[in-house]
């Protein structure tokens, strides 16, 4: 499993992939990467450590993800991510939650002071029968607006059957509109029920990726190794 990575295009930055307890939800239908998980916070320390012996510092950006939300990381661990930011100059660290624990997001922000903190949301659409209905995402929230309260980013989730090249488009453009930057997964063959589905990543590639593959505040993961983290 490689737990640090390098991006260097669009908005440079480093990216580890750190462990915690394992995501507080857990339900999502479409999600195996909370199997990436110890009970045991030493043990997860210990590794988190090693991957941040990496960081270097040398875009002043660091993006740390874990398999579930930020919040499930152990103090040790949470303490140390700070203390590399100082130590490395790192001013701006992206964080990721469910959105379960928005309430918790206001106190984190001052925690990491004068850290500028960047809370990544795992929205997947904002189609709300496909999120909740079939994604099972636990975002019981219609509203664009009411959804990214309190968030800077969000992460989608493309190519799966009932999407299209229309719903795609106003999922961007809802989220863009909304917040400073999105990040679009292309749907990966992993061990849960949900497949990726050949048509709607064909009309992904064909009439949504030439339009922002280019766009500085949009990322797209083809492959979820693309981050240069994972297995």
């Amino acid at each position: 499993m490689n737990r640090y990575g390098r991006i260097s295009t669009k908005r440079k930055r480093e990216i580890v992939l750190l462990r915690g307890r394992g995501c507080a939800y857990g339900r999502c239908a479409f999600c195996d990467y909370h199997l990436d998980r110890c009970p045991d916070d030493m043990q997860n320390f210990e590794l988190n450590r090693q991957a941040l012996s990496d960081v270097t510092g040398m875009f002043g950006e660091l993006e740390v993800i874990n398999s579930g939300s930020v919040f499930e990381l152990d103090r040790d661990t949470l303490a140390l991510i700070k203390s590399v930011c100082i130590e490395k100059k790192i001013s701006v660290l992206h964080f990721e939650a469910h959105y379960l624990y928005r309430e918790k997001i206001e106190k984190l922000r001052e925690d990491f002071a004068p850290i500028n903190l960047k809370m990544k949301l795992g929205l997947e659409t904002f189609d709300f029968d496909l999120r909740e209905t079939v994604l099972k995402k636990g975002i019981p929230v219609k509203n664009p607006d009411e959804i990214c309260k309190g968030f800077d980013e969000a992460n989608f989730l493309f190519g799966i059957k009932g999407q299209s090249a229309v719903s795609m488009l106003e999922d961007i453009r809802l989220g863009l509109d909304r917040l400073e930057r999105v990040c679009v997964n292309i749907m990966c063959e992993n061990s849960t029920e949900i497949k990726p589905d050949a048509e709607a990543i064909s009309q992904f590639m064909e009439k949504v990726y030439p339009l922002y593959a280019d766009d500085p505040r949009v990322d797209i993961l083809i492959n979820n190794t693309d981050f240069g983290v994972g297995d």
